[in-house]
């Protein structure tokens, strides 16, 4: 294989998925600087990519190629989803890639492998099987040429690095590696909040997720929220959508001083995230967002296994609780008072 081959990453979603696929960007170009790296995503999650993209003597990402399927799935008789499909397929083929790394195990992703343009001898390596609770869609395989066996019971930052180590026949990165996100540059210049309404020291509770049994009890967050508003902490509960809205309101209505900002974006979310003194949340896209951007971070782990996702590269992120065991008050408390101090 060529010395600068040229690859693409195909990791469509979700918010938390695509962050955890990031340390393969690094590892890659740790070991191929000249090599081409190219990331398809869906269009949502494009800023989450940004950062990563190569310039001013800085070799990360070089091309992002945004994927609308959500929005074309919601217009599939208009003419213009078409339009933009087609031309998708035209970017796709407008670069021969040689190596193509699909770490998401879907069919859509998958496809997205089969539309690209190949060399002659390229490599699509994805997933052999599931990891558990995660989605798999074993057709995907019959789009690859190579299909990687992971453990079961595999973190999502080392599936990705499993996948990735194979399609260049490397030995496996190990934990001891420690994986890297964002540049550290970039992650300096942050600027804080910019959300008015917010104190100089405050809390973000993200309390929202998309499956209603992942979620911490109202109980919990108003008794958690309380001891820290007793400390001279503002509590603030971000939401994402109407139903997320009124939980946020009825939280904060019950402890001293708690703030429902307004709606933000993913790229406001950054900003938020660098100002708060701490993040609390349950496993979702934001809290993780707050663990790789190395913030100090307490993840809340209800019905999902801690395994699958924690944070283990960094001692500013504390997990607590596990699939089917949700952390105590006191439990979350204790992890946050230790990452205040």
């Amino acid at each position: 294989m060529s010395a600068s081959p040229k690859i693409l990453l195909v990791k469509l979603s979700s918010l938390g998925d695509v962050l955890h696929n990031l340390p393969i960007v690094w590892d890659l170009r740790a070991r191929l600087q000249d090599a081409q790296i190219d990331w398809v995503v869906e269009e949502a999650y494009v800023h989450l990519l940004e950062p990563l993209l190569s310039r001013d003597g800085f070799r990360g990402i070089d091309r992002i190629i945004p994927f609308g399927l959500r929005r074309w799935k919601k217009k599939l008789f208009d003419l213009s989803s078409w339009k933009e499909l087609l031309s998708f397929r035209k970017t796709l083929q407008s670069t021969t890639y040689d190596v193509l790394i699909e770490t998401q195990g879907l069919l859509k992703s998958a496809i997205v492998c089969a539309l690209a343009k190949k060399s002659s001898g390229s490599v699509v390596s994805g997933l052999a099987n599931a990891t558990e609770f995660s989605g798999y869609e074993p057709l995907a395989r019959v789009f690859y040429n190579q299909s990687v066996q992971v453990p079961t019971h595999c973190h999502a930052v080392d599936r990705s690095r499993w996948v990735t180590c194979s399609a260049f026949d490397w030995p496996l990165i190990e934990r001891v590696n420690a994986p890297q996100f964002y540049p550290s540059e970039y992650v300096a210049g942050i600027p804080k909040n910019v959300i008015p309404g917010f104190r100089t020291s405050y809390i973000l509770c993200f309390h929202s997720t998309a499956r209603e049994s992942k979620r911490w009890s109202n109980s919990h967050w108003i008794e958690f929220g309380n001891a820290l508003s007793a400390l001279g902490y503002q509590v603030v509960f971000p939401w994402g959508s109407a139903s997320e809205k009124i939980i946020s309101e009825l939280l904060a209505a019950q402890i001293a001083n708690a703030f429902v900002p307004p709606a933000f974006s993913i790229e406001d979310a950054f900003s938020v995230i660098s100002g708060a003194a701490l993040t609390v949340g349950v496993d979702t896209g934001l809290t993780h967002l707050a663990a790789v951007l190395d913030k100090p971070t307490v993840e809340i782990y209800c019905d999902s296994p801690r395994w699958k996702t924690e944070g283990y590269w960094s001692e500013q992120i504390a997990n607590v609780g596990d699939i089917q065991d949700p952390p105590s008050v006191q439990e979350a408390l204790d992890a946050s008072l230790k990452l205040l101090k």
